[in-house]
């Protein structure tokens, strides 16, 4: 201002004329050092992409663009990190920019054509291919790539021609060679994933599907379409996460948000009743189970696995003809789960039917192909030892009780034939020989059953009585009672006495 008042200048004048040297004086800055910067973005973005610290180098590459949007080169570098990242979709407006600013920039059009042929996109990726070859007729790559668009183009029209005529096989077979040439067309995939729908394989479906989310922008059909297979195979757990997937894109799409609330109203009652199996709560677990049968009664899967865990907490609950029910209807349900067998094996045990026990269990490792299963394995050889020990003698069928008789029970049954087979109330020598031999059994069932230790022994197979078994010495205080010791060595003279025990 000082030097403006030296000179004469009208002081408002002045002041225009500093702001206009000022302004000079920063856009100079500017430009120079943007120029620096966009030279240092763009070698430090080649290194990185060299390196293959490709997120590092596409932030320089932003910079870059950012500094000087007329330069097509600076696009097209960009792009090639778009690609090398995998985001094509991203890659194709770069190369769009880098042809506009260059119509004769041949290594983009080639480029973009190759992308849009990938995508299914013939008539634009050929434009791209015989833009290439007006200017370089001899150029191979382009060549191909045109003869390909050429091929894809005609399987296409023979891919849909088959599929509105219900072939669905010849469709899936042509789609193979069109996804050769173009993985990244959703269109196709999602044709493919209708046939193998209509041919009963939505695992495939599943396959072809899933891509398809991520090469549209909005792919909301998708999603929701993914939750129904999965829901259909029960994975309920992958179906909700789908359908989520759904509704973050538009939370208010009605089909989405109405199959949400079916699926996760029929994954909580599964999970919670998992959860309390494994907190032996098998009752409130078969009333979970039930529930769920009543949420989704239309898909196969989900009633099988109810039957099946209904059947196993039945046995856990020791309700043996109400597990043999259960089980024998899962198993109609699903003859080759060997879970079922091996669970209704358990209640047939429980039932004290050991060669219908043992049959389950060697059906059941039919379908243990690998021989993994070492429940399978132990299940079987305890109740083959269960049926050998039962041949000779069964403590729990001599009381006439259950397995999963208590103490006082096992103890009630005993006083009572204990009463009724003792030998002072039979006259003949015959008939208090022959009640002799049943009041040793009914008093060895007794201690065995009674002694903690001697039950475990039998419920695994093992006869802790029998000398064959003890090799040696018995089990229990009776040390193998009846042998040696007979409470009627010593004649009829023996009177028996209750013990409150």
């Amino acid at each position: 201002m000082e030097s403006c008042r030296r000179t004469g200048l009208n002081e408002v004048l002045c002041s225009l004329s500093l702001l206009c040297v000022i302004l000079d004086i920063q856009l100079d800055g500017v430009f120079g050092t943007t120029h620096v910067e966009i030279e240092h973005h763009l070698e430090m973005g080649r290194k990185l992409l060299a390196a293959g610290q490709l997120a590092e180098a596409l932030s320089h590459y932003h910079s870059a663009v950012e500094g000087d949007s007329k330069n097509y080169l600076t696009y097209y570098k960009r792009a090639a990190v778009f690609l090398a990242m995998g985001k094509s979709k991203s890659a194709l407006p770069d190369l769009t920019r880098a042809i506009q600013l260059k119509p004769d920039f041949l290594a983009a059009r080639l480029q973009r054509g190759n992308i849009l042929l990938k995508q299914g996109s013939t008539q634009e990726a050929r434009e791209d291919f015989e833009a290439v070859l007006q200017r370089s007729p001899d150029h191979k790559e382009a060549q191909e790539q045109l003869m390909s668009a050429n091929e894809l183009e005609e399987l296409q029209e023979d891919a849909n021609a088959a599929y509105h005529q219900g072939d669905y096989g010849t469709t899936v077979g042509v789609l193979e060679r069109v996804l050769e040439i173009s993985p990244w067309d959703p269109e196709s995939r999602e044709l493919r994933a209708d046939c193998y729908i209509r041919l009963g394989d939505p695992q495939k479906a599943i396959q072809d599907l899933t891509p398809t989310t991520r090469l549209r922008n909005d792919n909301r059909a998708a999603f929701l379409k993914l939750s129904t297979l999965h829901y259909g195979l029960g994975d309920h757990h992958e179906s909700l996460s789908h359908v989520r997937e759904c509704l973050k894109l538009d939370q208010d799409d009605k089909e989405c948000f109405g199959h949400y609330k079916q699926v996760k109203k029929l994954s909580k009652q599964l999970d919670s009743a998992e959860e309390l199996i494994e907190q032996d709560r098998h009752q409130q677990a078969i009333d979970k189970y039930q529930a769920a049968m009543k949420t989704e009664p239309n898909v196969p899967f989900y009633t099988n696995r109810a039957k099946e865990r209904i059947c196993f907490c039945l046995v856990k609950l020791k309700m043996a003809q109400q597990a043999i029910d259960a089980c024998s209807e899962a198993h109609q349900r699903d003859p080759r789960n060997a879970n079922v067998l091996r669970d209704r094996a358990e209640a047939y045990i429980l039932n004290q039917e050991y060669e219908k026990a043992v049959e389950d269990y060697l059906e059941a490792k039919e379908f243990d192909s690998e021989g993994e299963r070492s429940d399978l394995k132990e299940g079987l050889e305890r109740a083959q030892k269960m049926l050998k020990v039962s041949r000779k003698r069964d403590y729990y069928k001599i009381l006439g009780v259950g397995r999963s008789a208590n103490k006082q029970e096992i103890i009630k049954a005993y006083r009572k034939l204990a009463q009724q087979w003792h030998p002072d109330n039979f006259q003949s020598e015959s008939e208090k020989k022959e009640a002799e031999k049943k009041f040793i059994d009914i008093a060895s069932a007794k201690e065995v059953l009674t002694d903690p230790e001697m039950r475990q022994k039998f419920d695994a197979g093992e006869d802790p009585l029998d000398p064959e078994s003890q090799q040696g010495g018995g089990g229990g205080g009776g040390q193998g009672w009846p042998y040696p010791f007979n409470p009627f060595d010593s004649g009829g003279s023996f009177h028996f006495k209750f013990q409150h025990n």
